[in-house]
């Protein structure tokens, strides 16, 4: 018989949060709630600890690995929200999910030291910084709490800005974005390796839409394979974003099967961990992709097989 070359694939480094690992057999997958009155995805938004809890349960039974909690929205619409504001809005509804779930790995999404250190009592698990490292003392703080760490890529856009007029290089080619990604990520999480997280904590995310233009997005998805082989666990947060709903022109509340195609290629290409409102559906969907990978075993396999 002729020979079959294997498909080359990258090999996802593990992501290790708390002695919890997650291969390219079982991507996790990371659940949200907001806890802000104007996230963009309405139906994500949990005002009350009460339908926040629900949320997680019901996430948790979805089969999640980690919440991720955030108190303010990530663009600039909306009124400003203060650290105090922040905090009151996250910590005592992660205190309640601790004493709901205490085994949960709970994210953090902050760019602000002074929340997650208001946080330290909860045990957060990942503290997710969305904005490129703008407060410089976040790292340490992950440090401190034994925390693993994302490390963003903003193209140096401020917290809570959206982009405008965004270029990379002097003629924004489309590999001058992935460039700066790759640079970008590579720096961050040496830095984070140096204040003492650990290589396997540290999940580089090259945070879709941020600082970006649909243009940029796309070609940055496609980098996904030279991402993964920074030797990093991968972080993808592609749900229900803009470049989904420019690439198809559609609205916020119908991207789901947008979001599932660029989960599929983000996972076939090396990512560990995703982001999503649908926990359901993105399970589902990594797991049949590390299925087609190789890494994972069907659940059932009785079709044609002799009894």
């Amino acid at each position: 018989m002729t020979a079959v070359d294997p498909v080359p694939l990258v090999e996802p480094t593990p992501l290790t949060l708390r002695g919890r690992s997650f291969t390219a057999a079982n991507p996790a997958v990371m659940g949200i709630v907001n806890r802000t009155p104007d996230s963009f995805y309405s139906s994500a938004r949990y005002p009350s600890i009460e339908a926040g809890l629900d949320a997680v349960a019901a996430m948790v039974a979805d089969g999640v690995d980690i919440v991720d909690v955030g108190g303010v929205r990530a663009g600039q619409q909306g009124d400003w929200v203060e650290a105090d504001e922040e905090i009151e809005r996250v910590l005592p509804f992660l205190e309640a999910v601790r004493e709901a779930h205490p085994d949960l790995l709970l994210s953090l999404d902050t760019w602000r030291s002074e929340v997650a250190s208001a946080c330290a009592g909860v045990r957060i698990d990942l503290i997710n910084d969305t904005w490129q490292g703008a407060d410089p003392e976040l790292v340490h703080v992950a440090a401190a709490q034994k925390a693993g760490y994302v490390v963003s890529h903003t193209g140096g856009a401020a917290p809570r800005t959206d982009p405008d007029g965004v270029r990379y290089g002097s003629h924004d080619d489309p590999d001058d974005v992935v460039a700066d990604v790759l640079v970008v990520l590579t720096n961050g999480a040496t830095r984070a390796r140096q204040v003492g997280i650990p290589r396997e904590a540290i999940l580089i995310d090259p945070t879709l839409d941020f600082g970006k233009t649909t243009r940029h997005s796309l070609r940055t998805l496609r980098a996904t394979a030279q991402i993964a082989s920074l030797g990093f666990p991968v972080l993808q947060a592609l749900s229900r974003k803009d470049f989904v709903g420019e690439t198809l022109d559609l609205a916020v509340d119908d991207r789901l099967e947008g979001t599932l195609a660029a989960t599929a290629v983000a996972a076939w290409l090396g990512t560990v961990c995703f982001r999503a409102h649908d926990v359901r559906a993105t399970r589902r969907v990594v797991d049949m992709v590390a299925s087609i990978r190789g890494d994972r075993p069907a659940a059932v396999n009785v079709r044609g097989v002799g009894r």
